[in-house]
């Protein structure tokens, strides 16, 4: 029994611990600027569901709604009632964590993926209506910093570019179109 007994200690002992992973909740809220937001900053808001693994490899989807988007600062010369631009993006995330994943830490980390790029304007007459839906890629680098096991903080700056099928015969139909933006946001980040 003896024999056993320790034997099954020392298997315990030896036995790799078991891998360590993070589920990431981020609501933020930030600007977007640059590029189609026409020389004007605009608020968004948004969340990414995300999961980090034991190293430094993790997913997310990122969700983001930026409203007025096309809409210009003078209101006399603004010819649409309404605007704005959604992002829904699925990322790869590469990160170093700093100090590991439990307790307080640091995790700077770039991230890029592709989804979908929706743009909506309306006339303040009802006169017209348009809305888009593009592919499009994102890549980004921002921290996570934690101050405790389950609560920190996030940001990040991103670039936004939608992906079109020109009319050249080039060999996979797929090109950089003209819109494009940038995102910078900041948020409360809850792991588990």
């Amino acid at each position: 029994m003896k024999k056993w007994l320790l034997i099954a200690a020392l298997a315990v002992v030896l036995a790799p611990a078991t891998a360590s992973a993070d589920w990431l909740f981020t609501p933020n809220i930030g600007t977007g600027f640059g590029g189609a937001a026409s020389g004007r900053q605009h608020m968004t808001w948004g969340a990414s569901l995300g999961w980090m693994g034991e190293g430094i490899f993790g997913w997310e989807a990122d969700l983001a709604y930026t409203p007025e988007f096309f809409e210009s600062d003078d209101d006399d010369l603004d010819a649409f009632d309404s605007s704005n631009a959604t992002s829904f993006m699925g990322n790869v995330i590469i990160g170093v964590p700093v100090g590991g994943q439990l307790g307080p830490g640091f995790r700077p980390y770039v991230s890029g993926g592709a989804g979908l790029l929706q743009t909506n304007v309306a006339s303040d007459d009802d006169l017209f209506e348009v809305t888009n839906d593009e592919f499009g890629v994102n890549v980004g680098a921002g921290a996570m910093g934690f101050a405790t096991d389950h609560v920190g903080f996030r940001g990040d700056v991103r670039y936004y570019r939608a992906l079109t099928d020109p009319e050249s015969d080039n060999e996979f139909d797929i090109d950089f179109g003209s819109f494009d933006f940038w995102r910078a946001t900041a948020g409360i980040t809850f792991r588990w």
